[in-house]
């Protein structure tokens, strides 16, 4: 099989992650700081590696500003339940978000009346207009702005620093979802004015499901929005903290060993590798049929095309690269309702999401061009 949906997961991981992750569930797959024997303690340093590894990563203040959770989406429900909501808050979003944070948004939305607006962006190039994001956030003063940093629909780098600069003029609470950036882009959260950031291991960190997580990055505190058990002050029932349950050492350790591998390999590497794999399927695409949904700069682009074949739905030619070629893509609408309706495939019944990842090869992208082309 040619995998072709690493913007969903990145499949394979690296050799290092899977005998790591095989040697803990052998031998310390143990609640972690819920005992006081030494194989707990053990699975315990395991986690505070892997928050070091993560905070460095991002250039984070400490391991302490990192929160993890079983995956993104938690993540982004812990943020959103924890701020502050009335029917006075403003929040903005790009057209770029994902679920993750749109759906439990719009549950504040129903619930507390607050107010939803949505950052403009060029349909044809994807940019942001910023005159009209300054006059938007003077009539509406921003509280909090939600920030997708690559969308997992059209590739594009949305601009975090200058929305997020912008937004702290107002002092208004800014979210990074950096589900699809965290360990492809260079994330240096010294000069970055936001508040949170969002992670997902399963994606372009490397690591196994079922571990993701945020990362503080400011003084903006969080009421707790999940609470249970924490191994720690068992006998109180009202507690501040954000990460509950038993952690998921086996994900955890799977996170650890995946970012040694990245800086093994090097952020970089990886980046230019994935670049020079989608620049070589979009130049194999150009003189076929399809149409591609790019852009306008392609310097602010990475890891992902979308595209539509004319006559076909998009799952149609997902099924026959499935079952023709033994290739694997995406198709629908992956998630993210808004960026539909900016680039006009809402009505087309989604796209055809092609995504690569590191361990993808030249000779599986021009197997790719010549199925699409075949079709």
């Amino acid at each position: 099989m040619i995998y072709l949906d690493n913007a969903a997961t990145t499949f394979p991981k690296p050799d290092a992650v899977y005998n790591y992750v095989d040697w803990v569930q052998r031998n310390i797959a143990v609640n972690t700081g819920r005992g006081s024997y030494h194989v707990a303690r053990e699975a315990m340093d395991i986690v505070e590696s892997a928050k070091g590894k993560l905070a460095r990563l991002v250039h984070a203040n400490s391991s302490e500003s990192v929160v993890i959770t079983p995956s993104a989406t938690i993540a982004a429900n812990e943020i959103i339940g924890g701020m502050t909501w009335d029917n006075f808050k403003n929040v903005y979003v790009t057209p770029f978000e994902h679920n993750a944070v749109m759906r439990p948004l719009e549950r504040m939305k129903n619930l507390y009346g607050a107010n939803v607006f949505i950052l403009p962006f060029d349909p044809k190039t994807q940019e942001l207009d910023e005159d009209e994001m300054n006059r938007l956030f003077t009539i509406h003063t921003p509280d909090y702005v939600f920030i997708n940093q690559v969308s997992n629909v059209t590739g594009v780098i949305i601009p975090v620093e200058k929305i997020a600069a912008t937004a702290k003029n107002y002092d208004a609470v800014v979210v990074v979802d950096g589900s699809q950036s965290v360990g492809l882009l260079d994330i240096d959260l010294r000069k970055l004015p936001v508040d949170f950031l969002i992670f997902a291991g399963h994606k372009n960190i490397y690591a196994s499901w079922g571990i993701g997580g945020f990362v503080i990055n400011s003084d903006s505190r969080l009421q707790p929005f999940i609470t249970g058990g924490t191994g720690s002050d068992s006998l109180k029932l009202s507690v501040d903290d954000l990460e509950v349950g038993s952690p998921n050492i086996i994900s955890i350790a799977s996170m650890d060993k995946a970012i040694d591998w990245l800086n093994e390999i090097g952020i970089s590497s990886i980046a230019t590798h994935k670049d020079r794999m989608i620049r070589e399927l979009i130049e194999g695409l150009k003189d076929s049929k399809v149409e591609m949904y790019l852009p306008g700069d392609l310097k602010n682009h990475t890891s992902v095309v979308s595209f539509n074949i004319p006559e076909y739905e998009p799952s149609e030619v997902g099924i026959i690269l499935d079952q023709d070629f033994d290739i694997a893509v995406r198709t629908g609408f992956h998630c993210a309702p808004l960026i539909h309706k900016l680039i006009g495939t809402e009505t087309k019944k989604g796209t055809v999401r092609v995504s690569v990842g590191y361990f993808n090869t030249d000779d599986d992208i021009h197997k790719f061009v010549a199925a699409v082309k075949d079709i």
